[in-house]
């Protein structure tokens, strides 16, 4: 037996800093002083879930294309948004929707975009974060062609790539690990672990006992977090995020926490997912352990609720209502904005929409 080999083992940490009811565990990240922060992304958890039952009621009705609900993931986007500074890049999937308003992107762009125009994705306040990638995994692949291009310039910045749980499952996530690892590059991953791949339970969808371990095959660190512990999120994130910026390389983060609603309106999870296990996990809610952890700082009140929730209302019905005002681009724009210049085989049917839409009064 040759017993003259290198044993390598590897270590994955644990952070939770708020128990399931909001009551601190122990002592907090110096983050928890900034008293403003966390009422801040406590009011974004908030308008988030509002805008999200808003958005399910216009697909519902017609108004609004398939839709991924946010629920259980406020906590985990409001971390992203409020720990990135203005001049890194986010590379999201499609759950996002905490980080975006964050990054400055209005409410009535992400009707827009899941309503089908693609002038939501051309985000006036970020225009260098990358729009939503619905494709799973692929986004992780360009995280890295951005963080790359940071790398050779020599800029102090950093790539947050957001993905689920089921994206680590893919090869494009694997080997973008694997370049940022080999590449040194600043790029942060974030896999909101919410327990399903559509109707795939993480119990059989990997045999990694952690999704952060995934990362040890890349060289990386590989951190685990509470998913609805606002500051394990954020402590987690900021240390990863200075990390990278300071070009000593990309990280993991497994933020773990549990998808809420339906993987989207075109989905029905009461067909695979067990009545039980959801009522467990809205007992873990973040936004609810936030809003716990703020009343026993004496920082927030019955009364201060009630505005928040009726100025968040306000707020959603505008951005509908600008989002439904709007006019719809000529059928033309399918084709405008795919090449830098229009192949041959697609310019006659350019033409046709244009005489189309001149006999129709501007339809096509």
């Amino acid at each position: 037996m040759d017993t003259d080999k290198d044993l390598y083992e590897f270590h994955v940490d644990r952070l939770r800093y708020l128990d399931d009811q909001g009551k601190a565990l122990g002592p907090l990240p110096d983050l928890a002083a900034d008293t403003g922060r966390a009422l801040a992304a406590y009011r974004n958890m908030v308008l988030t879930r509002a805008f999200d039952t808003k958005t399910i009621a216009l697909q519902r009705t017609g108004k609004c294309g398939t839709y991924p609900s946010v629920l259980g993931h406020e906590v985990i986007g409001t971390a992203i948004g409020q720990c990135m500074k203005p001049s890194d890049v986010f590379v999201p999937y499609y759950r996002d929707q905490a980080a975006h308003l964050l990054r400055g992107v209005t409410l009535t762009e992400l009707l827009l975009y899941w309503g089908g125009d693609e002038r939501g994705s051309a985000w006036q306040a970020c225009p260098e974060d990358l729009p939503i990638a619905v494709p799973i995994a692929t986004q992780c692949c360009h995280a890295v062609g951005v963080a790359s291009a940071m790398r050779i310039r020599g800029e102090h910045r950093a790539v947050v790539c957001s993905l689920g749980d089921g994206a680590t499952s893919k090869g494009d996530f694997l080997e973008s690990v694997n370049l940022a690892g080999a590449w040194h590059l600043p790029v942060v991953f974030v896999v909101s672990n919410n327990q399903w791949a559509i109707s795939t339970p993480r119990a059989i969808q990997t045999g990694c006992e952690t999704i952060a371990q995934k990362a040890v095959s890349g060289g990386l660190p590989g951190h685990i977090v509470d998913g609805n512990d606002y500051f394990a999120v954020s402590d987690a994130l900021e240390r990863a995020l200075d990390r990278a910026r300071a070009g000593k390389g990309a990280a993991v983060i497994e933020a773990v926490t549990y998808r809420l609603g339906d993987h989207t309106t075109a989905d029905d999870a009461t067909r695979y997912r067990d009545a039980d296990q959801l009522k467990t996990a809205w007992e873990k809610d973040g936004v609810k352990r936030l809003q716990n952890y703020l009343h026993r700082c004496q920082l927030w009140d019955a009364d201060q609720e009630k505005t928040l929730q009726s100025d968040c209302r306000k707020t959603v019905e505008k951005a509908v209502e600008d989002y439904l005002a709007t006019a719809p681009e000529p059928a033309t724009a399918m084709l405008d904005y795919l090449f830098e210049t229009l192949p041959v085989a697609l310019q006659a049917q350019r033409e046709q929409l244009v005489r189309r839409q001149s006999v129709s009064g501007g339809e096509a």
